[in-house]
């Protein structure tokens, strides 16, 4: 039986948070980018040590994101693994090393929208 379609932004968030935490990140944010740009509602920022780290992060949120129905449309940046980005449709991931995270500031070139920081966004059960 094939899973059904979750289209909920936030079944999406709390899987990619639960999976960050589980795989050690450094910390993960939300940003509601919705009211900004009409592709996408949310940016989900997730920081890991090094380029290993972001690999795994990345390959078990794919997995765990397949396994509740959730299409990941497009994938960029795995090769290099410095910044990864997963397209689920209202929600774009990017996994970054910490220090790509700190050079392209994402946080700050988005300052103006409501921001989630995502220790508690885990879904029971999952």
């Amino acid at each position: 039986m094939q899973p059904s379609f979750v289209s909920e932004g936030e079944d999406v968030i709390a899987v990619v948070a639960e999976v960050a935490f589980e795989k050690k990140a450094s910390s993960a944010v939300a940003l509601m980018v919705g009211e900004c740009l009409s592709i996408v509602d949310w940016f989900v920022i997730v920081s890991a040590a090094n380029r290993r780290q972001v690999r795994t992060i990345v390959e078990e949120m794919e997995k765990k994101l397949r396994n509740i129905g959730v299409p990941i449309s497009s994938k960029e940046g795995h090769d290099t693994a410095e910044w990864v980005l997963l397209d689920c449709g209202d929600v774009v991931v990017h996994v970054m090393t910490e220090s790509s995270r700190e050079f392209y500031a994402l946080e700050r070139l988005w300052a103006g929208v409501p921001s989630r920081d995502l220790k508690k966004a885990t879904r029971p059960g999952l």
